[in-house]
C-alpha cells in the first residue's frame, strides 16, 4: 500500500510481562507476553505487526513469549484464493439455507468449534486492566514539524546522514509481493511432497489433517462404471470408433462436473425462494461512533454481547458491561484510510452484523488490512447456536475478503488469529486450507502440513528448517527508533542525551527487536 498522508502510530511499550492466567490450559501463572499501548496505529503498522506474531485486544497489543509461554500461540492465515470448504463446512452452509427457505432448525453434529472459542483475549485481560494508559491526550499530540527538526539538527553531520538514508529507504522500499509470489515463497516444498506418517488419530485429537478428504461413494461408484465402459470398448488400429457411446459421454460430463466442486460462494449467494421463511442481512459497518449506523445500533450490539458473554463464557453482568464491551471490540487504534486503490469499504476496524429477519443475532469484528482482513472476535445469540454462527460467520469472512481482492489485489489472506496446538479445541483452525504458520523466529510463513509432525513433539517448533536463516527484519540501527518525547520527535540517540536519570536502553532495545526496524523507524516510541 502507497505511503498515505496520516499521523504515525504512538504506542507505550509495557515490556515482558508474565505470570497470568492462561484462558486455554488454566494455569493461573503461565501465560507470558509483550504489550504495548497503541494510542493510535496505522493500517500498514499494524499489518506489519500480526505479521510478526502480534495481536490487539482492543487497544492493547501483545504478542506471546513463544519459547516460555505455556500454551505458544502460533499466527495462522489462510490463502483464500486457494480455499475449498470442507464437507463439515458445506453442511454448515447448507443448514443456513435449509434454515432460511424453510425454517428448519435441525442440527448437524461434528461441525468444528466457532471461531475464537474460547475466548482468545481471556489471556491479556487482566493486563489490560492494570496497565491501561493514563497518558493525556496533550502529551500525545507532537509539534509542528519545524520544531522537531530544530531538535534533530543537534548532531548535524550524523542526523542528515541518517535522515536521507530514511528518506532513501521510503523511496527505494521493497515492493509487496504479489499474491502469486507470496504462495509460493510461503509453500516451499508442495505440500503433498511432504512425507507425513499415516497414523490413527488419537482420541479427542480431532480429524488427521495429513490425510486428504474423504471421497463420495457415489463418485467412486461412478469413476468405476466409467472406467468398466471405457474398457468395453473396442478401438481398431485404424483408429476410434466413429461415434461415441453415449452413455460413456454421460459419464464423462458427469464426472467433469463433479470435479469442479461447489465455491463457499455458490452457497452464500444462492438464490431463496420467493416464498423463503427467513431473510438474512450481513450489514458492515465502521466502527466510529461519527458513523450513525454503528451509533444507531449499538445499543442492540452490546446487548447482544452481554448475553453470548454471560451464556457461553460465564461472565457475570458486570463483566460484559457496555464499558468492558466498548473497550474490548469498540475502541480501536486503527486509523481509518481510505486510499484509490483500496477496497470500497476502506481500511480499519469494522462489525459485520447478522440480521435475521431485522434482528441482530451475530457480529464478527474484524479488521480490513492492506494484505488480508484480520478475524478478531465473534458473538451472537445464543438462541442460534444450533445454525454454527462460528463457521457460518468464518466462511462469509472469506468470502467477503474474497470480494475486497476484487478491488485490492493485494489484500488476498485471512487471518484466524492464533492456532495453538497445544490445546486440542482450537485445531479447527487448521481445517480451513490451504493455511500457513508464522515461523517464531524467523517470521516466515510456512505452510501448516509441514509444521503438525514437529507440532505432535514439542509445543514450540521453530518451523524455518533453514537453520541459517534469520529474521530479515530485525533490528540493526537501534538510534533510528524513534521516539515522541515531551512532544518532540527525535530518534533514539538524540533522545538518550537528553534523557535524565537511568538507561532505558534495554526496554528500548526489547521493544525494537518485537516490533522490527521497519517499524521502529515508522512509529513513536512514547517517553516521559
Amino acid at each position: 500500500m502507497a505511503e498515505a498522508d496520516h499521523s504515525p502510530s504512538i504506542v507505550e511499550y509495557f515490556g515482558g510481562e508474565g505470570g497470568y492466567r492462561c484462558g486455554y490450559c488454566k494455569n493461573e501463572t503461565g501465560y507470558l507476553s509483550h504489550g504495548m499501548w497503541a494510542h493510535s496505529m496505522t493500517v500498514q503498522d499494524y499489518q506489519d505487526l500480526i505479521d510478526r506474531g502480534w495481536r490487539r485486544s482492543g487497544k492493547y497489543v501483545y504478542k506471546p513469549v513463544m519459547n516460555q509461554t505455556c500454551c505458544p500461540q502460533y499466527t495462522i492465515r489462510c490463502r483464500l484464493l486457494h480455499f475449498q470448504p470442507s464437507k463439515s463446512h458445506k453442511k454448515v452452509l447448507k443448514k443456513m439455507l435449509k434454515f432460511l427457505a424453510k425454517g428448519d432448525a435441525s442440527t448437524v453434529a461434528g461441525v468444528e468449534e466457532p471461531m475464537e472459542s474460547p475466548r482468545e483475549d481471556d489471556v491479556a485481560d487482566s493486563f489490560v486492566f492494570t496497565k491501561e494508559s493514563d497518558i493525556s491526550q496533550s502529551e500525545l499530540k507532537p509539534l509542528s514539524v519545524d520544531q522537531t527538526e530544530c531538535v534533530e539538527t543537534e548532531d548535524n553531520n550524523k542526523e542528515e546522514d541518517m535522515k536521507k538514508e530514511v528518506i532513501v529507504k521510503k523511496m527505494e522500499s521493497k515492493p509487496f509481493q504479489t499474491c502469486a509470489d507470496q504462495d509460493n515463497a510461503g509453500s516451499g516444498e508442495s505440500s503433498d511432497s511432504v512425507k507425513l506418517g499415516h497414523t490413527t488419530p488419537k482420541p479427542g485429537k480431532g480429524a488427521d489433517l495429513s490425510k486428504p478428504p474423504c471421497r463420495k461413494a457415489k463418485d467412486i461408484r461412478k469413476e468405476r462404471k466409467l472406467q468398466k465402459l471405457l474398457q468395453n470398448q473396442t478401438h481398431t488400429l485404424e483408429g476410434p470408433p466413429s461415434q461415441e457411446d453415449p452413455q460413456v459421454l454421460l459419464f464423462q460430463k458427469s464426472k467433469s462436473k463433479a470435479n469442479q466442486p461447489k465455491s463457499i460462494e455458490d452457497f452464500i449467494f444462492a438464490l431463496l425462494p420467493a416464498d423463503a421463511t427467513h431473510q438474512l442481512e450481513v450489514r458492515l459497518v465502521p466502527v466510529s461512533f461519527e458513523d450513525p449506523q454503528f451509533k444507531s445500533s449499538f445499543s442492540q450490539s452490546a446487548t447482544l454481547f452481554a448475553k453470548y458473554q454471560m451464556a457461553i463464557h460465564k461472565d457475570t453482568p458486570s463483566e460484559c458491561g457496555e464499558s468492558e464491551f466498548t473497550r474490548f471490540l469498540c475502541d480501536s487504534p486503527l486509523e481509518a484510510e481510505n486510499p484509490p486503490n483500496g477496497p470500497d469499504c476502506g481500511y480499519g476496524s469494522f462489525h459485520q452484523q447478522y440480521w435475521l429477519d431485522g434482528k441482530m443475532i451475530a457480529v464478527g469484528v474484524i479488521d480490513i488490512l492492506p494484505h488480508c482482513v484480520s478475524s478478531v472476535y465473534l458473538y451472537y445469540d445464543p438462541e442460534y447456536t444450533f445454525l454454527s454462527l462460528g463457521v457460518y460467520s468464518a466462511l462469509r469472512e472469506i468470502a467477503f475478503t474474497r470480494q475486497l481482492h476484487e478491488k485490492a489485489s493485494e489484500l488476498c489472506y485471512y487471518y484466524m488469529g492464533f492456532y495453538i496446538h497445544s490445546c486440542p479445541k482450537m485445531r479447527y483452525k487448521g481445517q480451513y486450507r490451504p493455511s500457513d504458520l508464522l515461523c517464531p523466529e524467523t517470521y516466515v510463513w510456512v505452510p501448516i502440513e509441514q509444521c503438525l509432525p514437529t507440532l505432535e513433539h514439542s509445543k514450540y517448533c521453530r518451523f524455518n528448517q533453514d537453520l541459517e536463516a534469520v529474521d530479515e527484519g530485525c533490528i540493526k540501527e537501534l538510534g533510528r527508533v524513534r521516539v515522541l518525547h515531551k512532544r518532540i520527535v527525535m530518534p533514539y540517540d538524540i533522545y538518550k542525551k537528553r534523557r535524565k536519570g537511568p538507561s532505558d536502553e534495554a526496554n528500548v532495545q526489547q521493544y525494537a527487536s518485537l516490533v522490527g526496524q521497519t517499524c521502529s523507524e515508522r512509529m513513536l516510541l512514547f517517553r516521559s
